[in-house]
């Protein structure tokens, strides 16, 4: 199928609200599906300073490069193709130098990689448009009409809600949909300073798993790492971003004192260089992906935690699925009903796999963590491709 080709469903508008990752993405498949359409943020810019770090994996990048952003996102990020796997005592478990015929998992901030997306799908006639909240939404004999918070309002053939873990979109779905679940973990991040003495490879991702949890790798002047703090009753958002940051470095002090590394990267880290990033959280199991004209892609009905390594691969093969699907069939309604057949298995044993990790994060697990060979953990995930190509069809199954 070429860019803007016909598309089966009869859309030739849309209207994506969410500017994050799976906006930019889904508006440049719908584009090479043959339907335009018009991403709504509510922030009043593009989302830059939002966020930690986070991974993108070789089947995040297969999905990119059907909608050609693949090497935008590229220039954006830092391979890191290997991983390594230890506990809190300093004991390598496991280790694996990546698949080599896939291309490197990219670690890069999250900021760089929305705006990595946003210039790459802007240069590509995607139009992006700022400061609108949706607050309700309502079919009409035309489509869909968005309502936004100043009071305009806009109206497609179609809605899609990207608009992240804390979507309206899914309440406008489904005004009882589930709200996202806590993981019993606190987050954060930071850099330590990379002359610390730390025998730490390039190119590996590192997880120690112990009484306390934490991953690191190696950047060229310094080391990232990302840890979590358990805490069966969170703080509210606004009480973590009140609490000072050598607050929150003292007690990451004291649970990973005797943890290997932990112990060394947060003593070489300044308060100045935490990122505190909050609820580890996921959404469960979401009862309607969609309804009439409106449908939800990305963490607004699939966010499987950080814990998965998969969050923003998992919404950019989901944007891409969902654009085959309206390319194919005749009617939004089978279009949507197709993507969320084949969508769902894969979504949610991703997030039932990281739900389990974030319960030994928290020490809540029964079971000492397993440590399966990172070849047969990760080839599920890396190898999954959307064959853009194939047509779909209405009898498709999981």
């Amino acid at each position: 199928m070429s860019d803007n080709g016909s598309n089966g469903a009869g859309v030739r508008t849309a209207l994506v609200i969410g500017g994050g990752v799976a906006g930019p993405v889904t508006a440049l498949a719908l584009r090479k599906a043959g339907i335009t359409a018009t991403v709504y943020e509510a922030y009043p810019t593009a989302a830059d300073g939002v966020g930690a770090w986070l991974g993108l994996a070789p089947n995040g990048l297969a999905g990119l490069a059907v909608v050609g952003a693949d090497a935008a996102v590229r220039a954006a990020g830092q391979p890191v193709p290997g991983m390594v796997m230890a506990d809190g005592a300093g004991n390598r478990l496991a280790g694996f130098g990546g698949f080599p015929e896939l291309p490197a998992t990219l670690a890069m901030p999250r900021d760089r990689l929305f705006r990595a997306l946003t210039d790459h799908a802007v240069a590509e006639g995607v139009r992006f448009v700022y400061d609108k909240r949706l607050v309700a939404a309502e079919e009409t004999t035309h489509g869909v009409t968005a309502h936004f918070a100043d009071g305009t309002s806009a109206t497609g053939d179609i809605l899609i809600g990207a608009d992240g873990i804390r979507s309206a979109v899914r309440t406008v779905i489904d005004p009882q949909a589930p709200a996202p679940e806590y993981g019993g973990v606190l987050s954060f991040g930071g850099y330590a300073a990379a002359d610390g003495g730390f025998d730490v490879e390039p190119g590996a991702m590192y997880f120690a798993f112990g009484r306390a949890f934490m991953g690191y790798w190696r950047a060229p002047d310094r080391l990232i790492w990302f840890a979590g703090l358990p805490a069966d009753t969170p703080p509210s958002p606004a009480d973590v971003a009140q609490t000072p940051a050598a607050e929150w470095l003292a007690r990451l002090r004291e649970l990973y004192a005797g943890h290997i590394p932990g112990e060394q990267l947060l003593r070489h880290t300044r308060p100045d260089d935490l990122m505190v990033v909050g609820r580890m959280e996921r959404m469960p199991s979401v009862p309607h992906w969609h309804r009439g004209r409106m449908v939800l892609v990305g963490d607004a009905v699939h966010a499987p935690s950080s814990s998965s390594g998969q969050g923003a691969s998992l919404a950019i093969e989901s944007a891409v699925e969902l654009a085959r699907c309206l390319r194919d069939l005749p009617t939004p309604g089978e279009a949507f009903a197709a993507y969320e057949r084949l969508r769902r298995p894969r979504v949610e044993a991703i997030g039932r796999n990281a739900a389990a990790v974030n319960r030994i994060k928290a020490g809540k697990s029964e079971h000492a963590p397993a440590f399966p060979a990172p070849e047969e953990m990760l080839r599920p995930l890396h190898f999954h491709r959307i064959e853009w190509e194939e047509k779909v069809t209405v009898d498709v199954s999981a």
